[in-house]
């Protein structure tokens, strides 16, 4: 099946529906480093940099794609409008990025789309935003539900929770959304994703090197794949001050942890916090400054947060490092996106 991703970023949607077996002809987004790195991972799909708001934009998808069949869209409108620590505005125009997406559906007639967004979304200004986007697609002929989805809950070793839209034109039948593959009690940890890695302990590392030891567990054999080199995997350097506070936390603790008088100029949430280990890592954002390794004292690597997001080794992050870390945070898990592709693929009576 064909597939666009809209406000693709990196592609870790698109690359949950590649790894299901669907094509990726095009992903579309703002952030040229993004898209960049979506180019190099996602085998034949063009990216193009341009704004879903623009007009130029949608002429230039539908010259790229030309009479190939848009079978299925996928896509999460930039959430800084929906987010819970952004501005609840209902003229922001980074709200309105939605009615966007519903153009491109309009356009291309596909037979199935995903929209994902932050939960906060379902309840902003009383459900009327979630409501808006029922009413259209039904209106244009199409069945749509929306549930909030856990990441762990399907194999991520991360607590993400996340809005999904699911639309399938009515000939195809009703919505529904994906069983869960795990409960809570079997959740992959993160050590369970990252602790073959190597430590970095007295070394920066490279953003090519090898792999120190064999992988432990079925999880990191997944993500290493048929993988034999090891990218993206260096260390932050920390001012002295920074890896003594961060040594005082302990494993699963923050700020809250620390003795008096240490590491006060950070005390808002989540300050200081290390991650544990034994637990499914918290949700993996942009920055990363305040969330340090549930041993070493330091925060992730950009291949670290990688696994924690489920993106496989053999997909390679480019750009500067805080652009790479901005690319994974922003990602829809490949791995969700997969379990949504193989699901959506049922729905539609494809193989």
């Amino acid at each position: 099946m064909n597939v666009i991703d809209l406000f693709s970023g990196c592609g870790g949607l698109s690359r949950g529906f590649m790894d299901a077996g669907c094509k990726i002809l095009l992903g579309v987004d703002i952030d040229q480093a993004a898209l960049n790195t979506f180019e190099r991972n996602h085998s034949g799909a063009i990216a193009l940099k341009g704004s879903l708001a623009d007009a130029p934009t949608f002429k230039k998808m539908t010259e790229l794609i030309g009479n190939k069949p848009v079978d299925l869209i996928v896509g999460g409108p930039p959430c800084q409008g929906f987010s819970l620590t952004g501005p609840r505005n209902f003229d922001d125009e980074r709200n309105k990025l939605y009615l966007s997406y519903i153009k491109a559906v309009k356009l291309f007639k596909p037979k199935g789309f995903i929209i994902e967004n932050v939960p906060g979304m379902a309840t902003l200004y009383k459900g009327e935003v979630k409501d808006e986007i029922l009413r259209r697609f039904a209106k244009m002929g199409y069945n749509i539900k929306c549930q909030v989805l856990c990441a762990a809950d399907y194999g991520v070793p991360q607590i993400r929770r996340r809005l999904v839209f699911i639309g399938i034109r009515k000939e195809y039948g009703e919505v529904s959304f994906p069983e869960p593959t795990l409960t809570p009690e079997h959740y992959i940890t993160s050590r369970e994703a990252i602790d073959d890695l190597p430590s970095l302990v007295c070394t920066m590392g490279e953003e090519v090197s090898k792999y120190e030891r064999a992988a432990k567990t079925p999880y990191q054999k997944l993500m290493r794949g048929k993988c034999n080199v090891l990218s993206n995997h260096t260390a932050t350097a920390h001012k002295d001050f920074v890896v003594k506070v961060i040594s005082q936390v302990p494993e699963g603790g923050n700020y809250k942890d620390l003795p008096k008088g240490v590491g006060e100029h950070r005390k808002f949430h989540m300050a200081w916090t290390r991650c544990d280990g034994h637990k499914p890592s918290r949700t993996i954002d942009t920055g990363h400054r305040n969330y340090f390794h549930y041993e070493y004292n330091r925060i992730p690597t950009v291949r670290e947060s990688a696994r924690l997001q489920s993106f496989p080794d053999d997909f390679v992050f480019t750009g500067t490092r805080t652009e790479q870390y901005r690319q994974v945070g922003n990602a829809v898990p490949p791995i969700l996106g997969k379990a949504l592709a193989l699901h959506l693929k049922k729905l539609l009576g494809a193989k």
